[in-house]
């Protein structure tokens, strides 16, 4: 299997949304500098979304000659780009920010606002973004009414990262199978994923990593769910004011209090009407995240590109 995570998903949706022509017009390489062998002719543009502390970055972007070597960077969020300008002195000039976006006509709204006495969770990130903290705050949850289903596996990133990496995570697998409110669904593809998310009350996302944007948590609000997350990384930039926030402390048994005590509060949350809240909530991604408007950006963007190339000729 080949790895298809945030960067492949967005990059097919590019494709779906920007004329061929003009993609083809450009090379776009995706976080890692140099990965494919930069275009002699044609505008080289990096699209970044990965953070600045990657090890397989620092390197490349720490030696400052290497930034003349792309005509634009193209950041997925503005923390992204706060922190290659602060730690690597990133031109300008020749950066921009141009958001993540969800294809409509995959994901699914919930239509069902109804309160609720049962609360229906969902995990649906990779293992080390928080698994462990769910997992903790669900073992303290004796309440059979709060159930959690775990999408999570490293088998999105290709068979050799999962080969390398997934008998790291296995005791995590383990006990997820083993809580009596845990259900352990292993990996579900992006595109059936998206669909299912209209089933679930609350996405449960405890983020110990310093996201650059966070996909799956934009995906769930503009779903319709309650977001349970902290406020590390780029997660308040991208959810705003609609998630029940936990501020990040890297005392990983403080969080998972914390994620349990929010996680009853939502219980007794659905218990009422919330449906203005969250139709407003799915209202805002669709206006700003849409991938209909977002490879508008895109295009006016990469028309720039090209005649800026032409008159630098």
């Amino acid at each position: 299997m080949k790895p298809y995570g945030g960067t492949e998903i967005q990059f097919d949706y590019l494709r779906k949304h920007v004329s061929t022509a003009l993609i083809d017009s450009v090379q776009i390489t995706t976080s890692v500098p140099e990965k494919i062998p930069l275009d002699p002719v044609k505008s080289n543009i990096l699209w970044i979304k990965n953070s600045y502390d990657q090890p397989n970055l620092q390197s490349w972007f720490q030696n400052k000659d290497n930034h003349s070597k792309y005509d634009w960077y193209v950041f997925n969020s503005h923390w992204t780009f706060e922190k290659y300008r602060y730690f690597f002195k990133i031109p300008e000039d020749r950066s921009t920010v141009i958001k993540n976006a969800i294809d409509y006509e995959e994901l699914k709204l919930k239509t069902d606002f109804s309160p609720k006495p049962k609360v229906k969770m969902c995990y649906i990130s990779t293992p080390w973004r928080g698994l462990e903290v769910a997992l903790a705050a669900m073992e303290a949850i004796k309440d059979p009414d709060i159930t959690l289903d775990v999408y999570s596996s490293t088998i999105i990133y290709g068979t050799s990262f999962h080969n390398q990496n997934d008998k790291g995570y296995e005791k995590l697998y383990e006990k997820a199978k083993s809580l009596p409110n845990v259900n352990y669904m292993g990996y579900c593809p992006h595109d059936e994923l998206v669909g299912k998310l209209k089933e679930y009350d609350v996405n449960c996302f405890p983020s110990i990593w310093e996201e650059t944007f966070c996909i799956s948590a934009m995906e769930s609000l503009a779903a319709g769910q309650l977001l349970i997350t902290t406020d590390l990384g780029a997660i308040p930039e991208t959810c705003a004011e609609f998630p029940i926030y936990i501020p990040y402390t890297s005392d990983k048994a403080k969080l998972a209090i914390q994620l349990a005590e929010c996680i009853l509060q939502c219980k007794e949350m659905l218990k009422t009407d919330l449906s203005w809240g969250l139709k407003f909530q799915q209202e805002y991604y669709q206006r700003f995240y849409d991938w209909k408007i977002i490879g508008r950006f895109w295009t006016d963007f990469l028309k720039g590109a090209l005649t800026v190339k032409r008159q630098q000729k």
